[in-house]
């Protein structure tokens, strides 16, 4: 069921490995960075690209909105057809 008071707004996002995988689906996945509205707990529905095209650990600006399911939880929501930036990789010198 969508949250229809909430607006979209960049969000910046990082994949990452969870300890757990227990009712998720696939390895990696995609959670809020610390320091903005959102719990870095709170679970990132997005492109499956930014987390297969990409490593582990690389932080994204994605366009996201506060959305939760019938009989679930809360979770961002980015669509998989819109555009990303991406922030930092892992793999690229600083």
């Amino acid at each position: 069921m969508a949250k229809l008071d909430e607006d979209y707004e960049w969000v910046e996002v990082e994949s990452y490995l969870p300890d757990r995988t227990s009712g998720l689906h696939g390895k990696v996945h995609m959670r809020p960075l610390p320091g903005q509205r959102f719990p870095v707990d709170l679970h990132v529905e997005c492109g499956r690209r930014l987390r297969k095209d990409y490593p582990v650990g690389t932080r994204f600006r994605v366009l996201a909105k506060l959305t939760d399911r019938e009989g679930g939880g809360e979770y961002l929501y980015s669509s998989w057809q819109w555009k990303f930036e991406v922030l930092w990789r892992p793999d690229q010198p600083t």
